[in-house]
């Protein structure tokens, strides 16, 4: 079930939200309607893995109660490792077993060995999302951040939270627990507020996305050997705005309806290609699985404590693992290779030898180095993706073939890169505040985004189902 589909918009929400307001006068009702609610969400998708997930939460439950119930330290660690290494073996099962199945049966048979039966595993949607933020849970109750769930019922609404559930953000127990524990009653100003960030993330992903990942798969899907410099640019440069405007398009879904009950998610994005460097590119995109990796594994490994040189190990082993957690492919793991390179060398002297550039040349310079990592996380192989960075670099290089670019494509594409743009000339503007804008002229840009959300709306029913770029991860 999709935010967008008519079963969603027109049924499941405002049934759901209708139930919450009216019948959710008591705070259990109210953690009862959204639980089950939330429940009915995921098993549409995934109606066996989600007894799975049941059973990995009172894991979860009685791990949790055990180490806090524990006053020694080595039972709370083993209790602390059975949980994080039973979470880990589910997402490994699902997401890692065909790839390393396939990688063995390649070295097999590079040895002149019998292969193996490569075994077909669906992997569920929100796998990663549902695992990492159980395993907070577990590392906060061990260290002491926070307490058990009072009830099971509270933790298996944290687990199972619909906006959230199958995308993210990845939100930190210790970030939500006090909201879930006090249960809000929604009120007017949070319906406005979170149906209003609802609509600009379908504008988003229906408007902009989906017509930007048709330009990128018009390319990508094309034999390289029939690509010129302009085409594998223009391929690259549709997927970089496609997978922005998709996947911060569903954070602002998910921030908005998790608003209109009265939650406040933390934010995902902070316009991102802004960004003067690489440092500076992860802490505004993705900012929860950044917040993420820094505290439940930088940290762990040592952080910047243990000297320079494993500093740099500890960032390149987190972005080598950021990598690896977005897909099973070497195309990711190259793509989290290539960002760990990068933050090391931002320490080293990157981010000083950008800092005396201005700050509109950092920028370029720190796109350069997102587009050519783009290339590899879109690629449908490493091979692709040189092939591809080698026609990016050759200005000369002419297409074998004639490829016409609907020109709606190409239209899309500038106005996503109008609004980056406009992004970075903001912050020229003392005090200004995109938020602070809206409201200012609240008459104006809630008529423009309802207009722009009756469009999304439209394209979506007349145009193919294109899934969420992170429902794969």
């Amino acid at each position: 079930m999709l935010f967008y589909e008519p079963l969603f918009l027109f049924l499941f929400g405002p049934a759901v939200y209708l139930i919450y307001l009216f019948f959710g006068e008591v705070r259990l009702r109210r953690a009862l309607i959204l639980f089950a609610a939330s429940v009915i969400f995921y098993a549409w998708s995934e109606p066996v893995f989600i007894f799975l997930v049941f059973a990995s939460v009172a894991l979860d439950l009685y791990a949790a109660q055990r180490i806090a119930a524990s006053s020694e330290q080595k039972p709370r660690k083993l209790w602390l490792a059975l949980g994080v290494v039973a979470n880990l073996a589910i997402l490994v099962y699902y997401k890692y077993t065909g790839f390393l199945a396939l990688n063995l049966d390649a070295i097999l048979k590079a040895l002149t060995l019998p292969g193996i039966n490569i075994p077909q595993i669906a992997l569920p949607i929100g796998v990663s999302f549902i695992v990492f933020e159980k395993i907070t849970y577990l590392v906060d109750v061990y260290r002491g951040v926070t307490a058990p769930a009072r009830a099971p019922l509270l933790y298996g609404l944290y687990v199972f939270f619909f906006p959230k559930l199958l995308a993210g953000p990845i939100i930190k127990y210790h970030d939500i627990a006090r909201q879930f524990d006090e249960m809000p009653h929604a009120d007017v100003d949070d319906f406005v507020i979170g149906f209003s960030r609802f609509m600009l993330g379908v504008v988003k992903k229906l408007l902009f996305a989906d017509t930007l990942a048709s330009g990128a798969d018009l390319i990508f899907s094309r034999d390289v050997g029939s690509l010129g410099f302009t085409q594998a640019w223009a391929g690259v440069l549709f997927f970089t705005f496609q997978i922005y405007f998709d996947f911060s398009g569903y954070s602002d879904m998910a921030i908005g309806l998790a608003r209109m009950f009265g939650f406040r998610l933390l934010e995902n994005f902070n316009m991102p290609y802004v960004a003067t460097s690489i440092t500076d590119f992860w802490r505004r995109w993705h900012i929860s699985l950044t917040s993420w990796i820094r505290e439940y594994l930088y940290f762990p490994l040592g952080g910047n404590r243990r000297g320079e040189a494993r500093t740099y190990l500890n960032l390149w082993i987190c972005f080598f693992a950021s990598g690896v957690w977005h897909g099973a492919a070497w195309t990711y793991i190259a793509w989290g290779a290539y960002n760990g390179v990068f933050l090391v060398l931002d320490r080293l002297f990157l981010v000083k030898s950008l800092q005396r550039l201005p700050d509109w040349c950092a920028n370029i310079v720190t796109m350069i180095v997102v587009i050519v990592g783009w290339t590899f996380f879109r690629a449908a192989s490493l091979q692709q993706a040189g092939a591809l960075l080698a026609l990016m670099a050759n200005p000369w290089a002419q297409a074998s073939a004639p490829l016409a670019i609907p020109q709606e494509y190409v239209v899309m594409a500038l106005i996503a890169a109008a609004i980056c743009v406009a992004q970075r000339l903001s912050l020229y503007v003392k005090d200004f505040d995109w938020g602070s804008a809206a409201q200012r002229y609240a008459m104006a840009s809630n008529s423009a985004l309802s207009l722009l959300f009756l469009a999304a709306l439209a394209k979506g029913l007349a145009d193919p189902f294109k899934p969420f770029i992170y429902f794969r991860f």
